[in-house]
Formats: C-alpha cells, structure tokens, sequence
C-alpha cells in the first residue's frame, strides 16, 4: 500500500522513521512519501520536503511565518492529489496537519494520526475536529486513551516509540572512555545540554543555559546539536566557551552525562528513558509567553511529569533561569538522595510507557484498520 507521511520537527522525524520500518514488516510492499527529515530517509520512499523548511514553533514564530507555511501547505495538499496514496498519516504538528486533514477529508483519502496534537494541553476545542476529521487516532501515551474516551472518541495505544529507539542504539553506545577519546574531551564528568532542535528554542534557552554553567569549573559541559542546524548557528551564541557541539549522537551524550539541562520537549522523555537525571527548562517570546499563561491548562509542561502526573523533573519556565537552573543542577550532581529519588521514577516511567516493539504492533493496527476500512469502501 501506499503511505504518505507528514512529520514537521526533529521528534516527529524519528518516530516517523520507526514506523516506517514498522510498516514495511507488516506490509511487503508498503511505498513511502512524505514530508520529514534524515531518519525517514533512511527508510527509504521519497523525501517531499525536509521539516527545516517548516519548523516553527509559537504563536509569534508562526504569524511571522504565514507565507511560508501557506506556500508549504499549497505544495503538500498538490502532491498528495497527484500521488493517490492509500492513507494519509499525519505525524504530531497539529497547526499545519490539521489543515491537511480538512484537504484530504475532500478527496476522500483515510487519515491517520499518529501522536495525537496536545489537545489536552490547551484548544481542547480541537477535539471537535478531530473526530470529524481523523478516521483513526493512534496515541503514544497512556493517559491520552482516557482523555478522547471522555469525548467519545476511541484512541489506540500500542506503547511508546522511544522505548524502540533507545533500544536499538543501546548496544552501540559508546562507552566514557571511547566518547571522551572521540571528542577530545577534558576528562572531567559531563553534563548535557540540550538546547532544542528549532532556531527559536536555541536562540532562548541556550544563552539561558550558558550562564547557569559558568559557575561549575569541574564539569565538562557538552552540546547536543539538532541535526537540522548547521554547527556555525551555535558558534555566536557560545562565544569562546569551551564547549563542543556534538551531532547526532544525543544517546551517546545522555549516556555519558551524570546529568543534563533540557529544553521542554521530546528529549526530556529520551533523557528519562536512558536515566540521566535532569533539570528542565523553557523559554518564549515575550509575546507567546503571554498568550500562552492564558490558555495552557496543564500544571506540568515536561513530558516526563505529565505522564507520572507529579514532579518528577524540576519545571523552570521563562524568568531567572541561570540562576534556578543552576540550583538545581548542583542537587542533581551533589545530593545522591536526590539523584536516586529521580532515577527510581524514571523506572516507573518505563513500565507506564510499555514495553518494547511499540512501533511493529502499531503498525500492524494501521494496516489492518486500514484494510477494513478499504474493505468498506469496495
């Protein structure tokens, strides 16, 4: 059958590519088309349109933006006309997805979402549309199941992809030794820092980020750059700080960390799942700060305390942040109670998130929901 896919950032890239490799075990002759990045390349099928292209994120970002997106949307909703895919699935990116899943509900192609939009963080009105709109919901957290069946609504949950992801670099990891050696490091214990893959997260939390550090002379701070950014983009911003940027090896940083400072997003889930205690942070334009304290309606914004409903990770949104973020970092590399406290949840969190092969089993679920509805259609 034929796949047509729409992932439009770094995280939605990765699950997109895992489950692509999902699809072509359950479906010999599954073809690919889609918008996304370097991981769904490697699985073949054609590269529409990079996310780098369209990855902007906030209320400001995105009015600044309006042309480009519009030009992206008229260029997606052309290709999927021509292509006659057998289902659309859209990946996360709710703002552009949703657009497309009104198109494609006119051309009478099934939609697929997989990763469901945060509607149960702010515009739960979205819900509305969803139903109408989306054939078949697939959600990647458990408590998502709950929250569309309050509306009426049945989501499907196989597991998290990240478990998958984790897993299969596990093994090729490498070890403090060979990661010290490989980038000429300074042999002192390393702490993370994962600024974000977009231009706007790195261009507010990094300098944020920087200053907390400057005061931890015995730690080897390291950089994990997005695979969309050029590393000349982080140079200004770091100045002459000894500090590398290192790409494409986020699991090998995390492993080799006794702790990481993260930017509010998916990493903070991977940061969790590989067992690097953490400290959290965000910040915003003043603009989509101040829109946002309106409408946002969780009490927690990182990934890993939603899902355990309590503070796992310390929360540091927008003001004072070098200052908190560095009181925190010091607990989390100096108080062993602390640290132990924060590895045990991190445990918990696995078991909440499923077990491995989260990708395969989803991916069988679209395949057969799919045939049936085909099936209905004949």
């Amino acid at each position: 059958m034929k796949y047509y896919l729409i992932a439009g950032e770094a995280s939605g890239d990765l699950h997109g590519s895992n489950l692509m490799r999902g699809l072509k075990h359950v479906d010999n002759h599954a073809q690919f088309r889609y918008f996304g990045g370097d991981f769904m390349q490697e699985q073949g099928g054609e590269l529409v349109m990079h996310y780098r292209h369209g990855a902007f994120m906030g209320i400001w970002e995105v009015i600044k933006n309006l042309g480009t997106i519009s030009k992206n949307l008229k260029l997606c909703k052309a290709d999927i006309q021509n292509w006659k895919p057998d289902v659309v699935i859209l990946i996360d990116y709710a703002g552009f997805n949703l657009k497309i899943a009104e198109f494609v509900k006119t051309i009478d192609i099934p939609i697929f979402y997989y990763i469901s939009p945060k509607v149960w963080v702010w515009k739960e009105s979205r819900v509305k549309k969803i139903k109408k709109l989306v054939d078949r919901m697939f959600v990647i957290f458990p408590f998502e199941v709950d929250f569309y069946a309050k509306h009426s609504y049945k989501a499907y949950f196989a597991g998290n992809p990240l478990i998958d992801a984790i897993e299969e670099k596990l093994p090729v990891l490498m070890d403090d030794k060979e990661f010290n050696n490989r980038y000429r490091l300074s042999g002192k214990p390393v702490v993370a820092l994962l600024p974000g893959s977009r231009r706007q997260e790195i261009d507010l939390c990094l300098p944020e980020m920087l200053k907390a550090i400057q005061n931890f002379p015995d730690y080897q701070f390291v950089i994990a750059g997005a695979p969309s950014i050029d590393a000349s983009y982080y140079e200004p911003i770091i100045g002459d700080r000894k500090i590398p940027v290192v790409f494409n090896q986020t699991y090998d940083i995390l492993r080799n960390s006794l702790a990481a400072i993260v930017t509010s997003g998916t990493a903070t889930l991977e940061t969790a799942l590989l067992g690097t205690p953490q400290v959290v942070c965000y910040k915003t334009s003043p603009i989509t700060y101040q829109i946002g304290r309106h409408i946002v309606k969780v009490k927690f914004f990182s990934l890993v305390n939603i899902i355990m409903d309590k503070e796992v990770v310390k929360e540091l949104f927008q003001f004072e942040l070098p200052t908190r973020i560095a009181a925190e970092l010091h607990l989390l590399l100096h108080n062993p109670e602390h640290r132990n406290e924060m590895i045990n949840d991190y445990e918990e969190l696995k078991r909440i998130c499923g077990g491995a092969g989260a990708s395969k089993r989803v991916a069988g679920i679209m395949t057969e929901e799919l045939r049936n509805i085909i099936a209905r259609k004949v």
